[in-house]
């Protein structure tokens, strides 16, 4: 597998994400969107809980596929807020967080009204090419 980031002239420096992923391999993972449910199906109530929760639960979605965050071209964070100074917290914990380089491809990062779940503020999409 191959996956080459880019970032083309012409177009701002982006922070830490690529604006051009390309990725040549033989099999596609998409992970449904990952949420910050527990295994008990509780989520914590804290925004930088539920950060760390929808984390781990990427990562081992990507395990059990048999992916690692460095294989991940495609992100789409969702977090129900407006505010900016929330969706620049969240998008530093996840870029420190375990699943950090799967930050470095082509990325999104949303404000959103709501999210399925009550009181869910934070939601992840994934696509991993092995």
């Amino acid at each position: 597998m191959i996956i080459r980031r880019r970032n083309p002239p012409g177009l701002h420096t982006p922070p830490g994400y690529h604006h051009v992923t390309i990725a040549e391999g033989r099999r596609l993972v998409f992970l449904a969107g990952q949420c910050p449910l527990a295994p008990d199906g509780s989520i914590p109530g804290k925004l930088a809980g539920q950060v760390d929760q929808v984390a781990a639960n990427t990562a081992l979605a990507l395990a059990d596929a048999g992916a690692a965050p460095e294989d991940v071209v495609r992100t789409v964070l969702y977090v129900a807020s407006g505010e900016r100074a929330e969706l620049s917290a969240v998008w530093t914990r996840f870029t420190e967080s375990g699943i950090g380089a799967a930050f470095t491809s082509a990325a999104t990062l949303l404000g959103v009204t709501c999210l399925g779940f009550p009181g869910q503020l934070v939601e992840l999409d994934v696509t991993a090419v092995l």
